[in-house]
């Protein structure tokens, strides 16, 4: 069976996960993180992608991004991709490939998972072990979305303007939110969904969104269809 295209849809926001081959380290110290960050940002703004939340795990990538069009993300992931793995490769004196392949994504809606498919990333190193809280990890956006920092590679989503109506009342709304536990089962469909390519949301928006997408946006009903019965005579 032809693999189906990726999941487009203009102005939606999508969650994104970018392996190292066989899980291998992608980033070995801080300047590792700091020229991937740095060459991210720099193909986003090139390539029309809006970066809402990441973290930059040592063998893989989270993204919460939205693209201007179909191009924006694998364009973006595609340039910055090429360029570090040749540094990469350089610098630890290695050779071959550095990713896993295919990038995983998934188109989300936005009211209710933009802001849960954030918190889930930057409370990666967390769950990890790495750290004991998310602003204890400075390779993620949490610490500017609390106003510790200002991080160049963020665009904020207008779900985070509209926690507030000041800098401090977003930056406390938002640190509010890490005081309640994400629920299991939103987390097990965002990475279910991430992994699989089909949209995450509501009955609603996936038949709004259906009308917009470049493909289907859920699986294919399994089995035949049902024979319906004979109308009496």
């Amino acid at each position: 069976m032809a693999r189906l295209p990726r999941l487009f849809i203009p102005r939606q926001p999508q969650h994104v996960i970018l392996r190292g081959n066989n899980r291998q380290a992608i980033f070995v110290d801080d300047e590792d993180r700091r020229v991937f960050h740095d060459r991210l940002r720099d193909a986003a703004r090139a390539n029309g992608l809006a970066i809402h939340a990441w973290c930059m795990m040592p063998n893989h990538l989270h993204l919460v991004a939205t693209p201007a069009d179909e191009r924006s993300l694998p364009a973006t992931l595609q340039a910055v991709g090429r360029y570090y793995v040749l540094y990469f490769n350089r610098r630890h004196q290695r050779t071959g490939t550095l990713w896993e392949g295919r990038y995983r994504a998934t188109v989300i809606e936005a009211e209710h998972y933009l802001l849960l498919a954030s918190r889930y990333v930057e409370l990666n190193p967390v769950r990890a072990g790495l750290v004991d809280a998310p602003g204890n990890y400075v390779w993620s956006s949490y610490n500017h979305h609390v106003g510790l920092t200002v991080d160049s590679l963020v665009t904020d989503h207008a779900l985070y303007w509209a926690l507030g109506n000041t800098p401090f009342e977003r930056q406390r709304a938002y640190a509010e939110g890490f005081s309640v536990p994400l629920p299991a089962h939103e987390v097990d469909a965002l990475r279910t969904a991430t992994q699989k390519g089909w949209l995450l949301g509501g009955p609603e928006y996936q038949a709004r969104m259906s009308l917009a997408a470049n493909r289907r946006v859920s699986p294919l009903t399994r089995g035949r269809p049902r024979k319906l019965a004979p109308e009496p005579a």
